[in-house]
């Protein structure tokens, strides 16, 4: 089986099968993933740096059920670098990926998804990221995922939030708020949920914030469940695990009216990348108070 040694950032990693097919259907190899993460390393990085990160690993491919992974493993080199967070019922010691050696030894374990929390380890309590997930039944044409995301995108700029859009790579969008980290989880879940429930309101024929699946019917599911500590969601520029490898993208908003949730693959994103700088990479400097904008949610009228 074959094997490839690569030196990055003062450390050799040695990548084992790199020949073997992770996604079967689309003949995608391990080395084809690792090389996918080093392509896209530049900008990634930024948006895993200092979170702790959730692996979705699938060391027999992605039409095997694959597995998640908080805590780190035991046989995690003394370099990969682990930060202990409480969690019900103890501490986990999650895997933190500053460093293109990290994102390379975790592709080499199979790690396809990268899922990050909204806060960061410093001030894990505080997130820095407001996110609501528009997650659609089957069957539900683009365009009309598109229309939601315009319209939580106004939403969230009469509150004082500045909108950010990525498609997720697999059914919808996420509409993203970075956030100064002034406010605990308690606040930004409340707040996160009032803007969902507001929109559905508007639009209770195609859009809900119920949690049960019997209870949306064919509406779309504006998912609020990523506002609480230690919940995550996926990392721009992971690849997913799906047929056609796709890829969480960032978008401006212009790029909207011609994107898919599932538009990017691996060659794509590549080209991409070396024409258009990262949409988000200037995101933390449109922090807001979650405060401010709850209030001014508060006093919009209908």
């Amino acid at each position: 089986m074959a094997t490839q040694t690569l030196h990055i950032d003062g450390h050799d990693l040695e990548l084992s099968r790199i020949e073997k097919e992770l996604y079967p259907s689309d003949h995608v190899t391990k080395g084809d993933i690792v090389e996918h993460c080093r392509a896209v390393a530049d900008a990634m990085l930024p948006h895993l740096a200092d979170r702790p990160l959730t692996l979705r690993r699938f060391p027999d491919g992605i039409e095997d059920s694959g597995f998640f992974q908080k805590h780190a493993s035991d046989y995690f080199p003394d370099w990969v670098r682990t930060e202990t967070m409480r969690a019900e019922g103890g501490t986990v010691d999650y895997v933190v990926c500053d460093d293109e050696a990290h994102l390379v030894y975790l592709a080499n374990q199979a790690a396809i998804e990268f899922h990050v929390w909204t806060s960061t380890v410093d001030k894990p309590d505080n997130p820095d990221r407001l996110v609501i997930d528009l997650d659609p039944p089957d069957d539900t044409p683009v365009a009309t995922l598109r229309d939601v995301a315009r319209r939580a995108r106004d939403l969230y700029a009469d509150v004082g939030l500045t909108p950010f859009v990525q498609a997720t790579g697999g059914r919808g969008f996420h509409v993203v708020a970075p956030l100064d980290r002034s406010a605990d989880f308690d606040l930004v879940r409340d707040l996160a949920s009032e803007l969902a429930d507001r929109l559905a309101a508007a639009d209770p024929d195609h859009l809900t914030t119920a949690q049960r699946k019997q209870r949306r019917g064919v509406r779309i599911f504006l998912d609020c469940n990523r506002n609480a500590y230690g919940q995550t969601f996926v990392c721009p520029y992971s690849l997913r695990a799906r047929p056609g490898a796709p890829v969480a993208t960032p978008l401006d908003w212009d790029e909207l009216g011609r994107s898919t949730p599932n538009g990017q693959g691996p060659a794509s994103i590549r080209r991409r990348l070396a024409r258009k700088t990262d949409p988000w990479a200037r995101i933390d400097d449109h922090a807001a108070a979650a405060a401010d904008a709850r209030e001014r949610l508060l006093t919009l009228e209908d």
